[in-house]
């Protein structure tokens, strides 16, 4: 068993206070790590700016995820000299490892003895699941939609069938400059008795999150969430 230690910490998603989102445990442990793995070297210094870590952000060693990582690579930064032997492991945003490229870290980690220890903090996904009201016993996650428009109508449709005959809880999300035209497929393509739940700029100061049936939506005010980033929830 290796004497290292891969700490899961939670980025924020939006302008709340650190101390709202990441326990106070958490917060003390990141501020020794000098080893950090990152999704985005630019954004975790900013995260760390937020931490006020013990040591000057420059000393602090961040690697970058890229689809062209390789075991070597994962062997050079787990050899690394870091504090008490912790490594952290960041996302863009949310919690690392779901639904982004740290998962292939936390699998290294596993296959090489390497102790896990995740951290409780903010997901879009989990948080829109339970503001939602829809089914959260039974629920898929399936990243983005697709590009082409016919594609991602049918995807719409074959999920809505999934999730009719499974009683499952859809949930995607989108590129914020795309937010219009995909809630636009959307009540074009879904049953009307459909309920979709819109989660627009979850845990910030302006977060809401509404569920409506298609038919409901149809005859409301297209939501305000022009490049704010939003998660989409259904149920048929």
């Amino acid at each position: 068993m290796s004497n290292k230690k891969l700490h899961l910490i939670p980025v924020g998603l939006g302008d709340l206070e650190i101390e709202y989102w990441l326990p106070n445990e958490a917060i003390e442990i990141t501020k020794k790590i000098d080893v950090f793995i990152a999704e985005n070297a630019k954004t975790a210094r900013a995260f760390l700016k937020l931490i006020g870590p013990n040591k000057p952000i420059q000393e602090i060693k961040i690697f970058t995820l890229s689809d062209k990582d390789s075991n070597k690579d994962y062997d050079s930064w787990f050899s690394e000299e870091s504090n008490e032997g912790i490594i952290g492991l960041v996302s863009e945003a949310g919690c690392p490892a779901v639904a982004d490229p740290g998962a292939k870290v936390v699998q290294y980690a596993h296959k090489n003895g390497i102790e896990i220890v995740p951290w409780t903090g903010p997901s879009s996904i989990l948080l829109g699941l339970m503001g939602s009201g829809l089914d959260g016993q039974r629920f898929t996650f399936h990243g983005y939609a697709p590009l082409d428009i016919a594609t991602k109508k049918q995807s719409f449709k074959a999920w809505e069938a999934n999730s009719k005959k499974f009683s499952q809880t859809q949930i995607f999300i989108e590129t914020p400059y795309r937010n219009e035209s995909v809630f636009a497929s959307l009540l074009e393509t879904l049953n009307p008795q459909t309920k979709l739940c819109v989660g627009i700029g979850i845990h910030t100061r302006k977060q809401i999150i509404s569920t409506k049936t298609i038919a409901e939506w149809k005859k409301s005010k297209t939501p305000d969430f022009h490049k704010v980033p939003t998660i989409f929830l259904f149920l048929a």
